[in-house]
């Protein structure tokens, strides 16, 4: 019998047959036996991206105890999937997803309005009843939605949610973006007048990621999220939605940007330069290339992620405005604590 457990207490059995049912809706604790039929569900999803697949989830299952759900309907079609693991920080509290920038309830259109309230309350029930005292819950931004599809904000409202933290990123609309600043045009222009190249492929992954630790390290203290073997792993699980894009200067990996690419959105999940390269702008190059990419791959939106510190009180200025200067604008990563002990859907 497979079971996840924390300490003793909150013991969530994956072979259990229903565990909770709240009015017409049942949810049942995800398997492994279940991580085809998750990620076949997946497809048809407005709001998931390749990061909810149980195949990207399974690369760092080891870091975390999962206590995701599958959300049935009265007859026993799925409905929604939920990602979510005990926080390794505080062993009350579950997050959707810790091991992913954004989380969600995901659906193909059956849990709006009223159902998406009622699935909330089932996922607060259910995760009570097995010892939790709260549920974090990261928000997917709107921009990666294919159809709006933004009830599970107003079903946090009604549950009581209090959002915790709200993060900035900075998108560019491709079907309409504004012109570059000067000073990024000026950027650009340094950057061919030094001859930066642009080259792409995973065969520059390991100068590239060299880099991008002692650019993290100078700066803030801290290591990339993913380390080498992490990212090659993962790229050999999803070539199509992995890319990395370096600048060369006399032969020299300068810049680098590795971006991950959903149905609507080209995202740059790492962005790195060394001191060389900010000073011949290279990453002026590099992402204007990397938007004309976006544009050829229909993509509707380019997010060049956040730039926060401290779950979202420090914003880091000189970099938010760096890449509003492309043409971006602000797009808000949300984040809500629901308590899960004496609460009331109104």
């Amino acid at each position: 019998m497979q079971s996840y457990s924390n300490q003793s207490h909150n013991t969530i059995n994956t072979d259990e047959e229903y565990v909770e049912q709240n009015n017409s809706l049942k949810i049942l604790p995800y398997s492994e036996k279940n991580s085809a039929i998750w990620d076949e569900f997946l497809v048809s999803t407005p709001m998931a991206t390749f990061l909810h697949t149980r195949r990207y989830l399974s690369y760092h299952a080891d870091r975390f105890q999962d206590v995701s759900l599958m959300i049935k309907d009265e007859k026993n079609r799925l409905v929604g999937l939920f990602p979510a693991a005990i926080d390794p920080s505080n062993s009350k509290r579950v997050v959707s997803h810790p091991g992913i920038t954004y989380g969600g309830l995901l659906h193909t259109g059956n849990l709006r309005g009223a159902n998406m309230i009622e699935a909330f309350k089932a996922l607060r029930d259910y995760y009570a009843n097995h010892g939790f005292e709260s549920l974090r819950y990261k928000v997917v931004p709107n921009i990666y939605h294919q159809v709006p599809a933004a009830d599970d904000l107003y079903a946090l409202f009604r549950i009581g949610a209090v959002r915790y933290r709200c993060d900035l990123s900075c998108a560019i609309d491709l079907l309409n973006r504004p012109i570059s600043t000067k000073r990024r045009r000026r950027g650009l222009e340094k950057a061919l007048k030094y001859g930066v190249q642009i080259k792409e492929g995973v065969e520059f992954v390991k100068d590239f990621w060299k880099l991008l630790e002692d650019n993290l390290a100078r700066k803030i203290g801290a290591l990339p999220v993913h380390s080498l073997n992490e990212i090659i792993y993962l790229y050999s699980m999803f070539p199509n939605n992995i890319e990395f894009v370096v600048g060369l200067y006399e032969h020299e990996v300068v810049a680098g940007i590795v971006l991950f690419s959903g149905p609507k959105v080209l995202r740059a999940q790492y962005i790195g330069s060394s001191q060389l390269g900010n000073q011949i702008c290279a990453l002026d190059l590099l992402f204007e290339h990397c938007l004309k990419k976006a544009q050829l791959q229909s993509a509707h939106y380019f997010d060049f992620g956040t730039s926060n510190q401290n779950e979202g009180q420090d914003l880091k200025a000189s970099l938010y405005q760096f890449k509003s200067e492309f043409g971006g604008g602000g797009v808000v990563q949300e984040f809500y604590e629901i308590p899960l002990i004496g609460q009331e859907v109104i």
